[in-house]
């Protein structure tokens, strides 16, 4: 049985076709419609193939004409001038206003349709399963509210966290867990434990800009290594840094399902990036928050999985994936487990006790699986139909992301198109989207925007659409 993805097989095809002179330099290549047509896929797997295509430069898009053969790159060895150069960004100064100030215009704003959330509409998650188990954790233990807990957390939801990480093929002991107020205080409880102000941390290249305010609120210089939504970071241009005189402290990653290019970094990457970062001495912390959200029933690899010398940081939050107002999520800190259990308990001291319970109770049966599985399968229909949606409303020349799983999409406008622009024309009119700016210390991606597709597709937001493509229009 082949288990290469559809869309690499056709892509495989094409280039064989490429390569063999049956489709020539300068041809235009068939259409997004008549490639569902003949090989009668999806439209996600057919942009799909074509942003492979792209990627291994076989094919150009031309505005307003459509998709053309071009001559292949020459395969050569990465030489510094020919990879994308790394972004200095020194301490991120400015970056924390401009995020504020798109958050800020946001909450003061009347918002009728909301892209710009990652997280899924209320009705997809298990409320009424987390709150029976809350009532039934209350009625066992009156006393419950009487006393705190430890600084790691619940006993039996660490029991529970390390067993269904076994499913990924990552192994941590419930004793080297901690509880946190979600992944964010898992990142800073991390970063504070190995670096200090004026350490120089690593990133991909666009990330989340959370992540970034987090970077600079503790005065540390900052990195951009290239990513695609391909494979991730780009290796060659992180080793190239990690090569420089300048040292390296932390590279902090979203190896499954990054926010926002959706990607997922292939095991083979996975592996070369944990033994680079061991081989410099560099502490390697990930973020696995969407991993659970992929379409497959084959649970994605961690970069845990591949760590042999506790070099590894190893963080994630069930806020996206069971309940977005319980904020939990743990951090496995490997040789700096007792440095980050001190600052757990200096910064915040435990979680609360009582969602603690209701999520192991509801984690550790068949349910949680069942509930996933329908979550997935919503998801990637979701992805699908907003898909559809913006192509069919957007300028032409736009560019859809097509990840595996998740509830973002990455959308490139045309380069004339300010995401800025959109943004706040959008914002007048009820619809909130996040920008492409945000997400990077540089302009690069100021023609892009994160669109969540958490929502069930209705007429609502076919209409929001709507109006997003005519504002691209003036």
């Amino acid at each position: 049985m082949n288990t290469t993805p559809l869309y690499r097989q056709l892509a495989n095809h094409y280039l064989d076709a490429i390569r063999s002179g049956t489709l020539k330099t300068g041809e235009r290549f068939p259409s997004i419609r008549l490639m569902m047509e003949k090989h009668a896929v999806s439209l996600s797997t057919a942009v799909q193939v074509c942003r492979e295509l792209e990627d291994y430069g076989v094919l150009e898009a031309r505005p307003r004409s459509g998709n053309y053969i071009r001559q292949p790159d020459t395969p050569a060895k990465p030489t510094a001038s020919s990879l994308p150069p790394p972004l200095d960004t020194g301490a991120y100064v400015g970056i924390h206003e401009q995020v504020s100030a798109v958050l800020k215009a946001s909450q003061r704003a009347t918002v009728k349709v909301n892209f710009a959330s990652a997280y899924c509409a209320p009705q997809l998650y298990p409320i009424k399963a987390l709150q029976d188990n809350m009532i039934k954790a209350l009625r066992q233990d009156q006393h419950l509210f009487e006393t705190t807990g430890t600084t790691a957390g619940n006993i039996a939801l660490r029991n529970v966290l390390a067993r269904r990480a076994l499913t990924s093929k990552t192994h941590v002991s419930a004793e080297r867990i901690v509880i946190t107020n979600g992944a964010t205080e898992a990142i800073n409880l991390a970063l504070r434990a190995v670096t200090s102000p004026g350490d120089t941390v690593a990133v991909e290249s666009p990330t989340f800009y959370g992540l970034l305010q987090i970077l600079e609120s503790l005065n540390l210089r900052v990195l951009e290594i290239p990513a695609s939504s391909h494979s991730g970071i780009n290796l060659p241009a992180l080793q190239q840094v990690l090569l420089g005189p300048e040292r390296i402290k932390a590279l902090i990653v979203i190896p499954n399902l990054h926010n926002p290019l959706g990607s997922i970094m292939p095991d083979a990457n996975k592996a070369r990036l944990v033994q680079l970062c061991a081989e410099h001495d560099t502490v390697l912390i990930e973020d696995d928050t969407y991993g659970d959200l992929v379409d497959s029933e084959q649970p994605l690899s961690t970069l845990k999985h591949w760590d042999r010398s506790d070099n590894l940081i190893y963080c994630a939050s069930l806020n996206k994936t069971l309940a977005p107002g319980m904020r939990l999520g743990w951090i496995s800190a490997g040789k700096w487990h007792d440095r980050v259990e001190m600052l757990k308990h200096t910064q915040s001291r435990g979680c609360e006790a009582l969602t603690q319970l209701a999520v192991s109770a509801f984690m550790g049966t068949p349910s949680y699986e069942r509930y996933l599985r329908r979550l997935r399968n919503t998801l990637a229909q979701q992805r699908l139909q907003m898909s559809i949606g913006i192509l069919r409303n957007f300028p032409p020349g736009t560019r859809v992301s097509t990840p595996e799983g998740g509830t973002l999409l990455w959308v490139e406008l045309p380069r004339e198109h300010s995401s800025m622009a959109l943004f706040q024309a959008a914002l007048n009119v009820g619809i909130q989207i996040s920008p492409g700016g945000i997400f990077s210390n540089d302009k690069r991606f100021d023609h892009f925007v994160r669109i969540g597709c958490g929502a069930p597709y209705s007429p609502k937001i076919d209409e929001a659409l709507q109006t997003l493509g005519r504002l691209l229009s003036l």
